[in-house]
């Protein structure tokens, strides 16, 4: 039995192992890279790509629960909880697009009856 002269490597299996490898990672990051309650965004017209600044993120889900970055709260505690940031404060409310008016309408007027005037709202664009 002669034995074969080894000249060249197969790295076609590598690279394909390589490559979900790859789509495990980038899947996974970006999963992690959101850390927002999950809410469905209503569509607009006229929204924006949101630039990243540090800004104080206020969710509603779709059953009216309220969260002052990522931790859960009652309407009655929000408003105490939002006493204690400084006026210059930038908002973000992510309201679920199913969620109660009643329960986006309490939050906005909660924080306009504080006097902070830096609020915006997440939409995602109408396609």
């Amino acid at each position: 039995m002669a034995l074969k002269k080894f000249d060249s490597l197969n790295v076609i299996p590598l690279v394909d192992i390589m490559l979900v490898l790859l789509a495990i990672v980038l899947t996974t990051a970006t999963l992690v890279e959101k850390k927002l309650i999950p809410v469905d965004l209503p569509k607009a017209m006229s929204a924006k790509e949101y630039i990243e600044h540090k800004s104080i993120a206020i969710s509603i889900n779709k059953e009216g629960k309220i969260y002052i970055e990522n931790k859960e709260t009652t309407l009655n505690d929000f408003k105490t909880q939002i006493k204690s940031f400084d006026k210059n404060s930038t908002f973000l409310i992510n309201c679920d697009a199913n969620a109660s008016f009643k329960s986006f309408v309490e939050v906005l007027d909660t924080l306009k009856s504080n006097s902070f005037n830096n609020i915006s709202i997440a939409t995602k664009e109408d396609e």
